[in-house]
């Protein structure tokens, strides 16, 4: 059972991020501060629901929640910052969009730059502990993979409609066949027995 809040007399905002073990396109993070009484039976954290779970509580989400906001960083970013340093400023541009100033942060996994003016707290896999955490990783996992599916259009060998740009075995050989695109981060190891620079 996922808990509501972290302290009842805070606005809270729960913050998470989607893509940052992927090969190619852009990491999304969000920042979600539900109603305290929100409460909904499928809200988990999104890697323990299924795809149609997701895009069912997307619209749920960003009609019941007070405020929410989606924002990214694009791959030429994430090689300039690194990818952990990229999700967390993919938070920060979330939580400085939101219509309603939070006065305190859940954050996500264990390492986070503070934000100005705004307490923050870490929580280790608090995606799968606390409400608003589990709805922003919803809403950066649903806008990601629709990003990622929008985008294999474009470059249709990579499978990203399917695999959204993760490392799956099918990934890496279509970027053995048909080289990098200008999606794929180049800070990022995306052949283990090919020099990098080949591939760009």
């Amino acid at each position: 059972m996922l808990l509501p809040f972290l302290n009842k007399n805070e606005t809270e905002a729960g913050c998470d991020e989607a893509g940052r073990g992927c090969l190619a396109g852009p990491v999304f993070a969000a920042a979600v501060i539900l109603p305290k009484d929100f409460e909904h039976p499928l809200l988990n954290d999104s890697k323990q629901l299924t795809e149609n779970q997701r895009n069912e509580l997307r619209p749920i989400i960003e009609k019941k929640a007070l405020a929410w906001a989606v924002t990214w960083l694009d791959p030429p970013e994430i090689d300039k910052l690194n990818i952990l340093w990229a999700s967390v400023r993919a938070m920060h541009l979330a939580i400085k969009q939101l219509t309603i100033q939070p006065s305190s942060l859940l954050i996500d996994g264990n390492r986070f730059k503070p934000f100005p003016g705004i307490p923050h707290h870490c929580i280790v896999k608090g995606d799968g502990k606390y409400l608003s955490i589990a709805a922003a990783s919803i809403l950066a996992k649903t806008w990601r993979d629709e990003y990622m599916e929008n985008l294999s259009v474009k470059y249709p060998h990579y499978g990203w409609e399917q695999n959204k740009g993760y490392p799956t075995a099918a990934h890496r050989e279509a970027i053995r066949l048909h080289g990098a695109t200008p999606e794929h981060r180049q800070s990022f190891r995306l052949l283990p027995d090919t020099i990098q620079s080949e591939l760009f």
